[in-house]
């Protein structure tokens, strides 16, 4: 296993963080023990969940709500020495039943999310917790001051972020400077070859900021995981992947042919891609079984050229560079 810098901190983590969003929900008990097992026997450190997952994230069906973090705890309490051995990251801000108070970014749900998680997760600590999304309607002096009050508590570690705009990135750490605080550690970000738009100014902002980029979703929901031949083989039914598939068709079977010519599961080539690009900290691997959790570590030791990253580039271009100059003079 390869480790890096979360960011600019001092602190390491693997490459491939696994993603616990499927526990309890798709994958049972015992194939999450068996996922976290075969993460920990492969030097995966970096285990990341929010408080939502478990269940259908709507507060109007709220059965399975913290599941995932139950089956964390449930995990870590079989052996205390596990908890030591990783980086254990949740998120806030997604409503948690429905009272007014349930969601977002207040100083007081901020507060009563973060008890609840540590109840769940049977730990004293987050290594990092993440703002689920941006809360506009909470000033930034409130949502430092309460992870100032978590981190002198010693109840969480670090601090992330997670679907920020590029502005929300600078405004966030901008008060926190004037707050003598270290700021955001990282940014979870829907990024794949087919989701590009955080090149424009989140990527330039993480740069500036020296904050550690975590891409969530890196086969797009399947789309890059051999979705062509999944679909005739009648295993993806679903009618809304149909309907992106033939939207994309053209272009995913010159992806397809590419990596049929590397020889490489496309799955893998997607994750290869991610890992490629400098401001990547760790890429997140959300398997709902250990097998798929094996397969995309054979990621870690893909090597694209210049030449292919040049014609994945074709295939799925981008926004053309940085704002402003991807648009503009």
């Amino acid at each position: 296993m390869n480790y890096t810098h979360l960011g600019r901190t001092g602190l390491k983590v693997s490459r491939i963080a696994l993603g616990a969003m499927n526990f309890g929900e798709l994958t049972d008990e015992a194939n999450s023990f068996k996922i976290m097992d075969t993460a920990l026997d492969a030097g995966i450190n970096f285990f990341d969940t929010a408080d939502v997952y478990g269940g259908p994230q709507s507060p109007d069906m709220a059965k399975g709500f913290g599941t995932s973090e139950e089956l964390i705890g449930n995990w870590l309490a079989q052996e205390k020495s596990r908890r030591d051995r990783i980086v254990l990251a949740t998120k806030v801000y997604q409503p948690m039943g429905t009272g007014p108070n349930d969601k977002y970014l207040s100083a007081y749900h901020i507060r009563r999310a973060c008890e609840a998680s540590l109840r769940r997760l049977k730990t004293d600590h987050i290594d990092l917790y993440q703002m689920h999304h941006i809360d506009r309607a909470t000033p930034w002096e409130e949502i430092w001051q309460a992870f100032e009050q978590l981190i002198r508590e010693g109840k969480i570690t670090y601090v992330g972020s997670s679907n920020f705009a590029g502005w929300d990135i600078a405004t966030a750490q901008c008060t926190a400077a004037s707050r003598k605080l270290l700021g955001l550690a990282s940014e979870q970000s829907l990024y794949n070859l087919t989701q590009r738009t955080i090149e424009l100014e989140v990527i330039p902002a993480l740069r500036h900021f020296g904050i550690g980029l975590i891409p969530w979703s890196p086969v797009g929901m399947g789309l890059l995981g051999s979705a062509l031949g999944e679909i005739t083989e009648g295993r993806r039914a679903t009618p809304g992947l149909q309907q992106r598939i033939q939207q994309l068709r053209p272009q995913l079977e010159a992806y397809e042919a590419l990596c049929r010519e590397l020889g490489e599961a496309p799955a893998i080539v997607a994750l290869a891609w991610l890992l490629h690009n400098p401001a990547v900290t760790s890429v997140i691997s959300g398997p709902r079984t250990a097998e798929q959790l094996q397969q995309n570590l054979d990621a870690l030791s893909v090597r694209l050229s210049d030449e292919t990253l040049a014609k994945l580039d074709r295939i799925w271009p981008g926004p053309g560079g940085e704002a402003p100059q991807a648009y503009a003079w």
